[in-house]
């Protein structure tokens, strides 16, 4: 069975009292959260067993982040290569809570690290998206996952091939694309485009911040 890109999204809760504390305290932004949940069916109806992901979060605290080197992207990357260009944030570590994968993530002060940052002081929702290679297979009711959604929707499970490559942040798990240019912005709200009963809505937040940092305001 042939690998395949796995890219998958879960909300990244992080309060406003952590962020003002962190850089209070920090002089930067460190922030923790669930990076990924096992034997839980996510978004894309795929299910991660326990059993692999404990073991690939390990091999990845035991290389990547013991050497430093646990970078993740901002926005949703096709490839499996992380980019240096985009890198935004290093994972610092990453420990259990029953199912949930949690750990602690510094935000970088590159361009899209800068970005990040101020997406988080602006209270804009953002989800964590892991990254990784492997094959799926479909599973029946009896394999046992208890935590299956039960929606009617075909439920895969990852492979024991899967390799973890990165956690990266995104503000929409369904959204592919690149951020829009400034003028893209001001023809969609002179448009009334991305606006809801005349106030900007999520994603319209986020092209403002971006923007505004890209043009030094």
């Amino acid at each position: 069975m042939s690998k395949q890109l796995l890219v998958d999204y879960i909300p990244f809760e992080v309060t406003q009292q952590q962020i003002n504390e962190s850089i209070k305290n920090n002089g930067k932004l460190i922030v923790n959260g669930v990076l990924q949940r096992a034997n839980a069916k996510n978004q894309n109806g795929r299910i991660y067993p326990h059993e692999t992901l404990m073991r690939e979060a390990k091999k990845y605290a035991q290389t990547q982040i013991a050497e430093r080197r646990a970078l993740g992207e901002l926005d949703h990357p096709d490839s499996s290569v992380v980019n240096l260009n985009n890198a935004s944030h290093n994972i610092l570590e990453m420990h259990w809570k029953g199912k949930d994968l949690v750990g602690t993530v510094e935000v970088l002060g590159t361009p899209a690290g800068n970005i990040l940052k101020e997406l988080f002081k602006s209270g804009i929702k953002l989800g964590i998206s892991s990254r990784g290679l492997g094959s799926v297979e479909e599973i029946r009711e009896s394999d046992g996952y208890t935590d299956k959604v039960q929606d009617g929707e075909p439920t895969v499970a990852v492979q024991p091939d899967f390799e973890l490559i990165a956690f990266d942040f995104v503000s929409n798990p369904s959204t592919q694309g690149a951020f829009m240019s400034p003028g893209q912005l001001k023809e969609s709200i002179d448009k009334g485009l991305g606006t809801r009963d005349g106030r900007c809505c999520h994603d319209c937040k986020v092209e403002n911040i971006i923007n505004d940092i890209l043009r030094g305001e």
